[in-house]
């Protein structure tokens, strides 16, 4: 098993500088779930709060590191993490640094966490939407547990959720690897996955790089580009996605597979392309 590998913040889990912040806060992933929702707000859920963006918060949804994130929520509101802000004032991001914050504050107790890019069942009937969420080891449980802490109860009602977000159902969160297996095996149709007007083999093949390197401790941002992901509408390399789909798909039993695969195959490189910004980034 390694749980250690995901116990510690790193790259853009640590919280740097800011790390005090994240002391003293309650031990338990669900509290901890709750304390980031009353700090970040969803850029495309907003509107239903309801709350206008200015462009200065949405250019905010680009900030890739935790510390820069913490640095801007207490350069706003001083008091601590603990002390929700009015909606109008979050930090904004999407449901990747809803993950993130969460991973970097269980990690920073030591609990094992990892964040995991898919697509989810639960926002739009017949659809599966690209999205994050948190997988934490549950000790006494001994399993790993996916737990999504953008949905707060505001969110739930919203999109009529039918279960327990602090628990998420394998059927209705699926890891890309999942979501490439089902396709390939007939079971699922790839334009049934994807987020606004990008569905297909593309897209998912694009969140089997991402959750992969989430898996290496590199949480991207949803719409950072790199080889080898194919690009909008081309066909991905079917063979080489398969094998990274089994990674994906159980990353602990294949764990040193899955660090040799990246490292040789995936890694993210110096700078890659932020596709909604349609520029070059260091990454």
């Amino acid at each position: 098993m390694s749980l250690d590998f995901y116990r510690t913040p790193v790259a853009f889990s640590d919280p740097g500088d800011r790390a005090d912040l994240l002391d003293d806060l309650p031990r338990d992933p669900a509290a901890l779930a709750g304390i980031v929702q009353g700090l970040l707000m969803h850029q495309h859920v907003a509107s239903s709060y309801p709350v206008t963006l200015s462009d200065a918060q949405i250019e905010q949804s680009h900030i890739r590191a935790v510390e820069g994130m913490l640095a801007a929520i207490v350069a706003r509101d001083v008091r601590p993490l603990t002390a929700e802000r009015p909606a109008d004032e979050r930090q904004v991001g999407v449901c990747r640094h809803f993950t993130l914050l969460h991973v970097a504050m269980l990690r920073r107790q030591g609990v094992p966490a990892r964040a995991r890019c898919g697509f989810a069942a639960y926002f739009m009937k017949g659809k599966h939407l690209d999205h994050w969420v948190t997988e934490y080891w549950n000790e006494t449980r001994g399993a790993w547990v996916l737990l999504d802490p953008q949905l707060d109860a505001h969110q739930r009602a919203l999109f009529r959720i039918p279960f327990d977000p602090l628990d998420v159902p394998r059927d209705q969160f699926l890891v890309a690897g999942d979501c490439w297996q089902l396709c390939r095996a007939g079971t699922a149709d790839p334009m049934d996955f994807g987020i606004l007007d990008m569905f297909g083999w593309w897209m998912i093949a694009g969140n089997v790089v991402r959750d992969l390197a989430a898996l290496n401790n590199r949480e991207m941002l949803p719409w950072d580009c790199w080889e080898p992901m194919p690009r909008p509408g081309e066909e991905p390399d079917f063979a080489l996605f398969d094998r990274l789909a089994v990674l994906s798909h159980a990353p602990d039993a294949h764990f040193d597979t899955l660090r040799a695969a990246y490292a040789a195959t995936l890694a993210v490189p110096p700078q890659v392309m932020n596709a909604v910004r349609n520029r070059i980034e260091a990454a």
